[in-house]
């Protein structure tokens, strides 16, 4: 995977400063704990200009993970709304990826961390296709992982949260080390679950299949767009419980997500899927998909927001 492409700002409580100025002290709560929760928002080049997809969405669910892990911070939606169009602005972005992050500060010594510090930043930089080159064209290879999803009640996997992603790269680091591009995980009750940042479906006799949110699952808003533009296209959708051998009977099969956009998937487990070819459900989506965002198709449920000269938020 490629190496973040360095941007020239970051935007930090009210003001832009030099990426290489964005430090956090090393005794953190963040870097001690994981207290930290972010978002990942895609902005695209359009006819008319950039525009970031789901912008008010993604801001809406950051606002929720704060809630969640009781991250008091006067930067809410509406006013990281401002600062997301801002920060494409400064750095002179077409098309970029936008990390606004919500973190507890240097101060408290243990896990009671009222004493820290709650800090805002909103990054942007220039990222391509997440799983590599040619993976939106020619799909994926992917295995279902020996690491499982945290079991509800344990970690609350409605936030994005930094912390939780330690499960994730567990996945990715074993999935890359024999041989596959992504991993797909099953829950404590061994049903399938979802990527190591993306949602999982499927599709089988014509039906768009994809797993209930059970307390394993964060929420798409990528996945929430599939099935909406699923059912503009009436093709019949089903949202369920997913034994994990419906991975080797599908028709087919894709990942969704901000980076994975939509990913179709080849094979799993070194058995191809389908014909191994990304199908025409699977096609068909992506391509509705890929027009929305990028503006060539209409936008019907005010998904876009242009990015504009915006002055920097107080």
């Amino acid at each position: 995977m490629a190496p973040i492409t360095k941007a020239d700002w970051i935007w930090k409580e009210g003001e832009f400063i030099r990426w290489e100025d964005a430090q956090i002290h090393l005794l953190s709560t963040a870097v001690q704990f994981g207290t930290s929760v972010f978002e990942g928002i895609r902005c695209y080049e359009t006819p008319d200009g950039p525009a970031i997809f789901r912008l008010r969405d993604h801001l809406r669910r950051l606002h929720d993970s704060c809630r969640i892990y009781r991250l008091e911070t006067p930067w809410g939606p509406d006013r990281l709304h401002d600062v997301c169009r801002a920060i494409v602005g400064k750095n002179q972005l077409n098309a970029c990826y936008i990390r606004p992050m919500i973190l507890r500060g240097y101060g408290a010594a243990g896990l009671d961390a009222i004493g820290s510090s709650v800090e805002a930043y909103v990054a942007a930089w220039p990222w391509g296709t997440y799983l590599g080159a040619g993976a939106l064209e020619n799909g994926v290879d992917a295995c279902v992982t020996s690491w499982q999803r945290a079991a509800p009640n344990t970690l609350p996997m409605m936030a994005k949260t930094a912390g939780q992603y330690l499960n994730s790269q567990l996945m990715k680091w074993e999935a890359q080390r024999n041989g596959f591009h992504e991993a797909i995980a099953v829950g404590p009750g061994g049903l399938l679950s979802e990527g190591t940042g993306n949602n999982l479906f499927l599709v089988r006799n014509g039906v768009l299949i994809t797993p209930e949110l059970d307390g394993t699952i964060l929420a798409g808003i990528t996945a929430d767009t599939i099935l909406t533009l699923a059912r503009d296209l009436d093709i019949p959708v089903s949202v369920q419980q997913v034994p994990r051998e419906m991975l080797y009977t599908a028709d087919e099969l894709f990942l969704t997500g901000t980076a994975a956009e939509v990913t179709p998937i080849r094979s799993v487990d070194r058995l191809p899927v389908g014909d191994g070819k990304t199908g025409p459900v699977t096609r068909g989506l992506q391509q509705r998909y890929l027009a929305t965002v990028k503006g060539q198709a209409p936008d019907h449920y005010g998904w876009l927001t242009p990015v504009s000269a915006q002055p920097v938020p107080a």
